[in-house]
C-alpha cells in the first residue's frame, strides 16, 4: 500500500489513538505517544506538522508495526481504511 502524501501529524495521532496509544506529552511541535502491550511500553514521537514527510511517516509506521507484531501494510489498512 502506498503511503499517503498529505497526512498531517494530528491525523496520524488520531489513528494511533484508535490503536491504543495515548498522548503522554507535547513539547513544541512534537507529540509523544505511549502504548502498553503486555509488559512492554512503546513510545513514539510524531511531529505535529501539516504534512509529514514520507520518510518520517514510513519510519513511524514501521516502528509501530514492529511493536504490534504486524506488517506495515496491515497496520496501514487498520489506520487509513
Amino acid at each position: 500500500m502506498k503511503l499517503p502524501r498529505d497526512l498531517s501529524g494530528a491525523d496520524l495521532v488520531k489513528g494511533l489513538r484508535r490503536l491504543g496509544y495515548e498522548v503522554t506529552r507535547q513539547r513544541g511541535s512534537h507529540i509523544r505517544l505511549s502504548a502498553t502491550i503486555g509488559e512492554r511500553t512503546h513510545h513514539i514521537t510524531v511531529p505535529d506538522h501539516d504534512a509529514l514527510k514520507t520518510g518520517t511517516l514510513n519510519a513511524i509506521l514501521k516502528d509501530v508495526a514492529a511493536h504490534a507484531g504486524r506488517s506495515r501494510d496491515e497496520l496501514m489498512e487498520g489506520l487509513f481504511r
